[in-house]
């Protein structure tokens, strides 16, 4: 097995999920890490998408936010916010990658403040185009560190929608059926939602952890799905291609 460190198997997870023809929207990060290793590995037709404007822009080195110049170079179309929106409200946008400082059972995620809104612990960045993103694409995907203290009972704020308080509540609030919250990234194990519940499930562990190593860094119970596998190691071709191709700069991948 080659070695590897965090950052590198979450972003190689999370490129896995990303099927050929698929459309995503990204910031900047590992998500955009995890959109382009998925682009030249296995989904070239992967359109990428940035909340600033850029859709589908060869990227030949990772942008350092939504709005830097190589979002947009060679891109078939630099637009603007207002079309990134319009096209996730259309239903054309498949995935999206989002975070935040807390996330709870049902995939709803905090980041406006921690605490009581009256008198917050502390005040967070706040939305952006997270809560339109959440709402309107149709797979939500989350890169995360397996934390206590981020995943958590209830979240101080509903910044961005998951599967609110369960079956029914995303489209009893008008947003569009079969949307919703995917898939969690950690560091130890791949989350997902249980169908009937809508509830927060271990699907996949990596190598080194257990369940019980995963459900002591929640702060709720996680469901089982009914087949846990191991997580595939990332194969040396993948890692070749992050560290050659992605970000030969280590801007992201080697802080892991």
């Amino acid at each position: 097995m080659p070695e590897f460190n965090t950052m590198e198997l979450m972003v190689i997870a999370a490129s896995r999920i990303l099927e050929n023809g698929a459309t995503v929207g990204v910031g900047t990060g590992a998500p955009l890490a995890a959109s382009m290793l998925a682009h030249k590995m296995h989904a070239p037709d992967l359109v990428i998408m940035f909340e600033a404007g850029g859709i589908a822009p060869v990227l030949c080195k990772m942008p350092i936010s939504v709005g830097d110049s190589r979002s947009y170079y060679r891109s078939v179309m630099a637009s603007g916010m207002c079309d990134i929106m319009e096209s996730c409200q259309r239903g054309m946008v498949d995935y999206t990658f989002l975070g935040g400082a807390q996330i709870d059972m049902y995939g709803n995620l905090n980041s406006t403040v921690i605490g009581d809104w009256e008198k917050p612990k502390a005040r967070l960045p706040g939305s952006g185009g997270a809560n339109d993103f959440a709402s309107f694409c149709w797979r939500i995907l989350v890169i995360t560190p397996q934390d206590a203290r981020r995943f958590v009972e209830k979240v101080s704020f509903i910044t961005s929608p998951g599967y609110l308080d369960g079956p029914g509540a995303r489209e009893k609030a008008g947003l569009p059926e079969e949307s919703g919250p995917h898939k969690v990234i950690t560091n130890m194990a791949i989350l997902g939602y249980d169908e009937e519940t809508k509830r927060m499930q271990v699907e996949s562990i990596h190598h080194g952890f257990t369940f019980e190593d995963v459900q002591k860094n929640c702060g709720f119970p996680l469901l089982k799905a009914k087949n846990i596998v191991a997580t595939p190691p990332p194969t040396e071709k993948e890692l070749d291609v992050l560290r050659k191709e992605v970000d030969p700069d280590g801007y992201i991948i080697r802080k892991g």
